[in-house]
């Protein structure tokens, strides 16, 4: 049975505050999250449904400081947000009927990719180019299918919906970040909602990493405004390629 002791609360709390400073700024957190929380004696559904509402705080406070600093025109994604949290919300009650299994086959080869066109990619930038799809048709598609993996499976979103805006909305790479942390926002509330009705979060637990990570979060988008791609792009490749081995490593190992 899990015991919350000082100890443990300060350890989460450190590797919540780390997570939220990679997670702002090129996804991947939950590599640190659920592994500590695994570490701590969280039982694998409670220690999913603790990082959701830790990752909440991260993504808050992230989204908070990228709207502050008029990197976001929320009415412009509205609609993205809209069908993140539905994507979200259905993905995570199917995930409670349906095996994952070929996806988590899949997963780390995806992954792999992006951080490969990431890497090698001319077109990617500070400046914004031609859209592919309009916006309510990238709200449609890519946010309610990223919305729909992060509630169903989750490693990587933020990478996702990062390539998603600057490959189909024609954004440049820190403004696809900021957007990128919006929807996550919205998914990782949605999902929230159906662990916290299953009785999978530990409340006090995920405050304190909810702490820790909106303080990581905000030096992390701090970064990202200032820095903008330079950063952003050596840690989005480092971080995929790190979620395609930590994958991997579980399958096979």
């Amino acid at each position: 049975m899990f015991e919350l002791t000082l100890q443990i609360a300060l350890i989460l709390f450190a590797v919540a505050l780390i997570a939220g400073f990679i997670d702002s700024i090129a996804g991947g957190g939950g590599l640190l999250t659920i592994p500590a929380l695994l570490w701590a004696g969280l039982p694998p559904a409670a220690a999913l449904g603790t990082n959701k509402l830790q990752a909440c705080g991260g993504s808050f406070f992230a989204s908070l400081y990228f709207v502050r600093k008029g990197m976001v025109d929320l009415r412009s994604i509205r609609l993205s947000l809209i069908c993140a949290f539905i994507g979200a919300a259905i993905g995570t009650m199917l995930v409670q009927m349906i095996d994952a299994k070929l996806l988590e086959l899949v997963l780390p080869f995806l992954i792999l990719a992006i951080g490969c066109y990431f890497l090698f990619s001319k077109k990617i930038s500070e400046t914004d180019r031609q859209q592919v799809l309009t916006p309510s048709v990238f709200a449609f598609t890519a946010a309610l299918g990223v919305g729909f993996y992060d509630g169903f499976f989750g490693p990587g979103t933020g990478s996702f919906f990062a390539l998603a805006f600057v490959s189909l909305a024609g954004f440049g790479l820190a403004k696809a970040t900021a957007h990128a942390k919006l929807l996550n926002f919205a998914t990782n509330i949605a999902s929230l909602i159906f662990f916290l009705i299953g009785g999978q979060v530990v409340i006090v637990l995920g405050l304190i990493m909810l702490v820790g990570q909106s303080i990581g979060a905000t030096l992390g988008s701090r970064l990202v405004v200032t820095k903008g791609v330079k950063i952003i792009k050596p840690l989005v490749v480092i971080m995929s390629l790190g979620m395609s081995v930590k994958l991997l490593w579980s399958q096979y190992m």
